[in-house]
C-alpha cells in the first residue's frame, strides 16, 4: 500500500467505519423490528432466531474466506463486491413477502457483509501501520458500534412505529451506494506479499462446524435434545470439527492457521470475542421481546428504554482505544468482564427489570462493559501478527464475534422458548417470561465472567511473550515489524 497522508489516512479510517456502521446499524435495528416481523410474518421464537442467525452464520462461515481473499486478489476490490451484495441484499429483504424468503434474503445480505469488516480491518491495519495511532484508529472503529447502538433503536424504532418494520433495510442503501463511491475514488488497493491459496475442504469443514450445531441449538426445544434429527445434527458439528483439527495442520496454507492460537492474547481475544458478542447478542434478544411483548412498549419506546446502554457503549468504546494504545488491553478488558458480570448478575438474581431504576442500572452497567471490550479484542487479534496476515487474522477476530453472536441468540432464544413453553397454562405471558428468562440471565453473567477471568490471564508479561514467539514461528522476517503488544 503506497504511503498516504494524514488526512488521506483519516479518510480511509471514516470509509471503512462506514462499513461497520451498515452492518452494526442493520443488526441493532433488526432487534427492534423483531416482534413487529413476528406479528406480520407470525414467525415463532425459532422463527426469530432464524432472521438473526441465518445473517450471522453465514458471515461467520465466510468471514475468514473473505479476509484471504483480500489478501490475495486485492482489499480494495473484495470490499466493494462486499458492499454491492450487501446492498442488494438489503434491498431484497425490503420486499420479502414471507419470513422464509426474509432469511434467505438475509442470507445474501451475510455475504456481502462478510467482506466488510475483516476486509475494512485488514485496510486499517495496514494503512495505520504505528502501534499507538493504528490503537486509536480501532478506538473510532469501535466507537462506530456504540453508534449504532444508540442510533439503531431509535431510527428502527420510529421507522417501525411510522412506516413499518420493512423501511428498516431502506437506511442500507444510501449508506451503501455512498460508501462504494468513496471506496472507488479514495482507498488504495493493497495485497498480502505471500497470500494464501484457497482451502475448500476447510472452509466446507467450518460451515459443518458452525451450520450444524445451530442449527441444533435452536431447533431442539421444538424437536427434543434427544431426537433423532438433533443427535445427527450434533454429530455432524463434533465431527466437522474433529476433521478441522486434524486437517488444517498438514496443509501449508490453512484456512485457519492453528498456529496463531499459541499466542496468548490472541487465543484468549478469540474466546473473549465469542462469550462478549454472545452475551450482547441474548441480552438484545431478550430485552427487545421483553420490553414490547411483555411491558406493551412501542418499537419506538423501546428503543428509547435501551438509549442507556447504547450511550455507554459509545462513550466508553474510544476511551477504550486510547486506553489500549497507552497502557495496553488488560485494564480495558478487567473494567468490560466486570461490569458485565454485574449486569447479569443484577437481571439473575432481582427482578431488576419489572423496576425502572434497576432496568436503567443493568443497561448502563452492560453499555459500559461492552463499550469497553471491542477495542481490546480487536487490537490485541492483530497486532501481535505480521501484517503479511492481518486480513486473516483480522477475520478470526471477526469470525469470534459473529460466532459468539449467532450463538448468544440460539442458545438465549432456545432456552426461553422451552421455558416459555413448559410454563403451566394457568401462567400470564409475562410471568412465564420471567421465569424462563432467569436461566438465561445466568448464562449471560457466566460470559461476562468469561471476559473478566480470561482478560486477566492473557493480557500479563507471560502472554504477551507468547505473542513474540508465535510471530516469529509464523514470519521470522517480519518479527521486527510485528506491532507489539503494550506492556
Amino acid at each position: 500500500m503506497p504511503e498516504l497522508s494524514h488526512r488521506r489516512r483519516l479518510l480511509v479510517l471514516a470509509i471503512c467505519c462506514m462499513s461497520l456502521l451498515l452492518v452494526s446499524l442493520d443488526n441493532t435495528v433488526l432487534n427492534v423490528a423483531l416482534p413487529s416481523i413476528q406479528r406480520e410474518l407470525h414467525a415463532s421464537v425459532s422463527g426469530l432466531q432464524w432472521t438473526i442467525d441465518a445473517y450471522t452464520l453465514v458471515l461467520a462461515s465466510l468471514l475468514m474466506l473473505s479476509g484471504s481473499t483480500a489478501d490475495r486478489i486485492g482489499r480494495r476490490r473484495v470490499f466493494k463486491i462486499g458492499l454491492v451484495l450487501f446492498t442488494l441484499g438489503s434491498l431484497l429483504c425490503s420486499l420479502a413477502p414471507n419470513l422464509e424468503s426474509l432469511v434467505a434474503f438475509r442470507m445474501v445480505q451475510a455475504v456481502g457483509g462478510s467482506m466488510l469488516n475483516p476486509v475494512a480491518m485488514s485496510i486499517i491495519t495496514n494503512t495505520f501501520t504505528e502501534p499507538r495511532e493504528r490503537a486509536r484508529a480501532i478506538g473510532a472503529w469501535g466507537a462506530v458500534v456504540g453508534v449504532s447502538m444508540a442510533a439503531g433503536p431509535l431510527v428502527g424504532g420510529l421507522l417501525v412505529d411510522s412506516v413499518g418494520w420493512r423501511s428498516i433495510f431502506w437506511i442500507n442503501l444510501p449508506i451503501g451506494l455512498a460508501a462504494l463511491l468513496l471506496t472507488w475514488r479514495y482507498v488504495p488497493e493493497s495485497r498480502a506479499p505471500k497470500p494464501r491459496r484457497p482451502d475448500p475442504v476447510g472452509q466446507l469443514l467450518v460451515i459443518g462446524v458452525l451450520g450444524s450445531l445451530t442449527y441444533a441449538i435452536i431447533e431442539a426445544p421444538v424437536a427434543g435434545l434427544t431426537s433423532p434429527l438433533i443427535l445427527s445434527f450434533a454429530a455432524v458439528s463434533a465431527l466437522s470439527l474433529i476433521g478441522l483439527m486434524l486437517y488444517e495442520p498438514r496443509r501449508a496454507e490453512p484456512l485457519i492457521d492453528l498456529r496463531f492460537f499459541r499466542s496468548a492474547p490472541f487465543s484468549g481475544a478469540t474466546v473473549i470475542a465469542v462469550c462478549a458478542f454472545a452475551a450482547l447478542s441474548g441480552f438484545l434478544f431478550l430485552n427487545t421481546l421483553y420490553l414490547q411483548n411483555v411491558r406493551g412498549l412501542s418499537a419506538l419506546h423501546a428503543g428509547l428504554y435501551m438509549l442507556p446502554m447504547a450511550t455507554l457503549t459509545f462513550l466508553c468504546a474510544p476511551l477504550s482505544g486510547r486506553l489500549v494504545g497507552s497502557r495496553g488491553p488488560r485494564l480495558s478488558l478487567l473494567v468490560a468482564g466486570t461490569a458485565m458480570t454485574a449486569s447479569g448478575l443484577l437481571f439473575a438474581t432481582s427482578d431488576a427489570a419489572a423496576t425502572n431504576g434497576l432496568l436503567f442500572t443493568g443497561y448502563v452497567l452492560f453499555g459500559l462493559g461492552f463499550g469497553m471490550v471491542n477495542a481490546p479484542i480487536t487490537n490485541t487479534a492483530v497486532s501481535g501478527m505480521p501484517r503479511s496476515q492481518a486480513g486473516v487474522a483480522a477475520a478470526v477476530a471477526s469470525t469470534s464475534r459473529q460466532i459468539g453472536g449467532t450463538l448468544g441468540v440460539a442458545v438465549i432464544g432456545a432456552v426461553l422458548a422451552g421455558g416459555v413453553a413448559g410454563a403451566a397454562s394457568s401462567m400470564t405471558y409475562a410471568a412465564s417470561f420471567t421465569d424462563a428468562s432467569r436461566p438465561a440471565w445466568w448464562i449471560i453473567t457466566a460470559c461476562g465472567l468469561c471476559v473478566l477471568l480470561i482478560g486477566a490471564l492473557t493480557s500479563g508479561a507471560w502472554a504477551r511473550r507468547t505473542a513474540r514467539h508465535t510471530a516469529e514461528r509464523l514470519e521470522p522476517a517480519s518479527a521486527q515489524t510485528a506491532a507489539g503488544i503494550k506492556s
